[in-house]
């Protein structure tokens, strides 16, 4: 087991950031996913040893979270969300400097340095001052520093913040290589689902402080409700207010498409019921694919409903 959590809780004075949050990851890729303020970058840190959590227990790659704090992170490498720069550095000395706080020797962490920033597309830059750097160039830099002592689990919070729609792939393609081909284990952070799906096969949802859905990212497409797109000739707002009754969840686009979450239990033959009854008539009536924003938007829906 790479990663197991048991009931772990987290505050801050009488906040409570984490609530009883267990975790059980075996290992390749997942994305740990959350609107901001979810507690995401919280459980990171708990899981570094950075912060003791009040309550509950668990291990990372087999270490004790509170009694091998130090041996994990020595494991483990970590792309923080904000800038970690130190000015007056170039990138080699930054990365071997990384390296050598992980336990590295010092020839060997200069070594590894120019092989990671080659890896990491800052190999013609290395010798540049990190504050030169772009945004794009700095968040690779971030990544470098942590792949530098060759960990066996790597943290990713935000990875593609700031990056423009070509920076974001180069580092999504980055990343899905560390987990295949370096076979590197990764936890993903990241409030876009896209980025996760693209990256990852395992998926947990952490809102409030709870986790409140994790596993395969299949498995949990399967459990959300069928989805249709609907187009509709007339007002069609009797027909939404009574599938929402049923607590199917309606969204109108701008150009008039209808998508339709159903709840549990509900399909097409609901869809048509709804629309003999409040006499519409469906002009478009199709079957959508289920997407990890679709498991999102539900668990998170159920959540704040029962809150």
């Amino acid at each position: 087991m790479i990663i197991e959590l048991e009931n772990i809780s987290v505050r801050f004075g009488d906040q409570k950031i984490l609530d009883s949050v267990s975790i059980q990851f075996n290992g390749g890729a997942a994305g740990l996913l959350g609107p901001n303020g979810a507690g995401k970058t919280t459980l990171l840190k708990t899981l570094l040893g950075f912060i003791t959590p009040v309550s509950g227990g668990g291990r990372v790659l087999g270490l004790d979270i509170r009694k091998d704090q130090l041996a994990i992170r020595q494991k483990i490498g970590y792309m923080p969300e904000n800038d970690c720069h130190i000015p007056g550095m170039n990138a080699v000395s930054y990365v071997a400097y990384a390296g050598q706080l992980a336990g590295m020797k010092p020839k060997d962490a200069l070594q590894r340095a120019h092989e990671i920033l080659y890896y990491a597309g800052l190999g013609e830059a290395r010798y540049r001052n990190l504050e030169t750097y772009s945004t794009g160039m700095k968040q690779r830099i971030k990544l470098a520093q942590a792949l530098v002592h060759d960990p066996e689990l790597i943290f990713l919070d935000e990875p593609t913040n700031g990056l423009d729609p070509k920076g974001r792939i180069e580092m999504l393609d980055l990343i899905r290589d560390i987990s295949s081909s370096k076979q590197i284990h990764v936890v993903l952070s990241s409030h876009l689902l896209p980025d996760v799906e693209w990256v990852c096969r395992e998926a947990m949802v952490i809102h409030n402080g709870r986790m409140l859905a994790s596993g395969r990212i299949d498995e949990l497409k399967r459990g959300v409700g069928a989805a249709y797109e609907v187009r509709l000739k007339g007002d069609g707002s009797r027909f939404v207010d009574q599938l929402r009754m049923l607590g199917c969840r309606c969204t109108a686009g701008d150009d008039g498409v209808l998508r339709v979450q159903m709840s549990d239990g509900l399909n097409s033959r609901t869809v048509l019921n709804a629309a003999r009854e409040c006499r519409v008539q469906i002009r478009h009536l199709v079957p959508l694919k289920q997407s990890l924003e679709d498991v999102f938007l539900q668990v998170i829906g159920e959540s704040d409903a029962n809150s």
